[in-house]
């Protein structure tokens, strides 16, 4: 078996509202191996977001250990718990988060600039490795907003690897992008596990949540279910049906107009 990326032991999370204790993770007991691809499910409320914080190291939970790449965060300061972060973890969010006036080239060197142990010895030589391998090194140049949603969220995702994590975190990726593009990314996010990068993807869509090979659920801050899948969904399977289905929709539209 793969060594582990993450381990949380009887995770806890409260939060105070007013007077209130909202009790966002109740003990949660997980462990994701290296090269796993994980997504993480739930409702509104389940915690799969706050899981996602605090396995991020965007937040520290209440009570309860994280590991990380073998190493228990409660037990970092604060420079160390950010420089873990920086350096283990690559992010991709659902807004794509670009930099508007900045090109795609100059994004993806961003978070190369907090890299204070200077492990990458050329930055800009590295974001045009991982621009190129997200099929985007032709468009290094340009600006978002010359970019389709797709292009950007490849731009987002190649920030993501220019600090050869550990882990890739995805946090709706596709939540602003339509099916098509949509499987695109899953796609390229089949393709880097393929190559051994571990992912783990919140979603609250099963469909795409079928893309991974395993499925953690939430719910009301507890793990309700836990599965491997046997025949995960392939983006190159899924995207001929959806080619498919646009054939047969225009074959459609020209009968009716004939």
């Amino acid at each position: 078996m793969s060594k582990i990326i993450i381990e949380t032991r009887n995770l806890i999370k409260t939060y105070k509202v007013g007077d209130m204790e909202v009790n966002a993770l109740k003990g949660i007991n997980l462990k994701i191996h290296e090269g796993e691809f994980v997504a993480i499910m739930g409702a509104s409320g389940s915690g799969k977001s706050t899981f996602m914080n605090v396995i991020g190291c965007l937040d520290q939970p209440t009570s309860g250990d994280y590991f990380l790449d073998d190493v228990l965060t409660s037990k970092l300061n604060k420079n160390q718990y950010a420089q873990i972060r920086n350096q283990k973890i690559g992010f991709v969010f659902q807004g794509f988060n670009l930099l508007s006036r900045t090109t795609a080239l100059e994004n993806v060197e961003l978070p190369l600039m907090y890299d204070r142990d200077h492990r990458i010895k050329d930055p800009k030589k590295k974001a045009i490795e991982v621009l190129e391998r997200v099929g985007l090194g032709d468009r290094m140049d340009h600006v978002p907003n010359q970019l389709s949603g797709g292009q950007q969220q490849r731009v987002a995702i190649a920030r993501a690897l220019v600090n050869e994590p550990s882990l890739i975190l995805a946090d709706e990726p596709t939540g602003n992008l339509d099916s098509k593009t949509s499987v695109e990314v899953f796609g390229l996010f089949q393709q880097l596990n393929s190559e051994g990068i571990t992912i783990v993807l919140v979603t609250h869509e099963r469909d795409y949540a079928n893309f991974s090979k395993r499925i953690v659920e939430l719910r009301d801050g507890k793990i309700i279910r836990d599965k491997g899948i046997e025949k995960p969904l392939t983006a190159k399977d899924e995207l001929e049906k959806l080619r498919t289905e646009e054939v047969n929709q225009e074959s459609v539209e020209l009968r009716h107009e004939n």
